[in-house]
C-alpha cells in the first residue's frame, strides 16, 4: 500500500527539479599560457573525482594550452562526473599567479567552462582563486623597471 508523502519529503528524495537528485563537486581549473589542468573533486576538496590536463588531448607541447584541447579535457571530465553520480559543478579557476606569474587565466579557461555547461553538466558558482602576492619577493626587473 502507497503512503501518502509531503512535497518536502518527495523533493528530499528526487531534487527540486523532480527528475534528479543534484550533486555537486568542485572543478579545479588551472590555466596557464602553458598548459590546462581540471581536476574534480567532491564538495569538501578531500576526495578526487576525475582529473585531465592538456597533455592527455594533443600530441605537440605548444598546443596543451589552446581551446581545443580544453574542450576535450572538459569533455573528458564530464563523462567521468556522470559515471560516478555528480550532475554540478562549481568552478574555481586559478592563473600561475604568485609573485611574478601572470594573474590573468590562460586561453583554455573559457573554453571549460563553456564547454563543460553545453554537454549537460550544471555550472554554479563560477569564483577567481588565483594567489595574489602581499609584498613578498622583490619583483624581477631591477630598481627602474623594465625598460622596452
Amino acid at each position: 500500500m502507497a503512503r501518502m508523502q509531503t512535497i518536502e519529503q518527495v523533493e528530499r528524495e528526487v531534487g527540486p527539479r523532480g527528475n534528479q537528485k543534484m550533486r555537486w563537486g568542485v572543478a579545479h581549473l588551472l590555466s596557464t599560457y602553458n598548459n590546462t589542468i581540471v581536476t574534480v573533486t567532491d564538495i569538501t576538496g578531500s576526495e578526487t573525482i576525475a582529473r585531465s590536463s592538456g597533455g592527455q588531448m594533443v600530441k605537440s607541447d605548444r598546443l596543451e594550452s589552446s581551446p581545443t584541447a580544453a574542450m576535450g579535457i572538459a569533455k573528458k571530465v564530464a563523462e567521468i562526473c556522470r559515471e560516478k553520480g555528480i550532475n554540478g559543478l562549481y568552478i574555481k579557476v586559478r592563473a600561475r599567479g604568485g609573485h611574478n606569474g601572470p594573474k590573468t587565466p590562460g586561453p583554455g579557461a573559457q573554453a571549460v567552462i563553456r564547454t563543460l555547461s553545453r554537454v549537460g553538466i550544471r555550472v554554479g558558482r563560477i569564483e577567481e582563486v588565483t594567489p595574489e602576492p602581499h609584498n613578498g619577493c622583490r619583483m624581477k626587473g631591477g630598481r627602474r623597471g623594465r625598460r622596452v
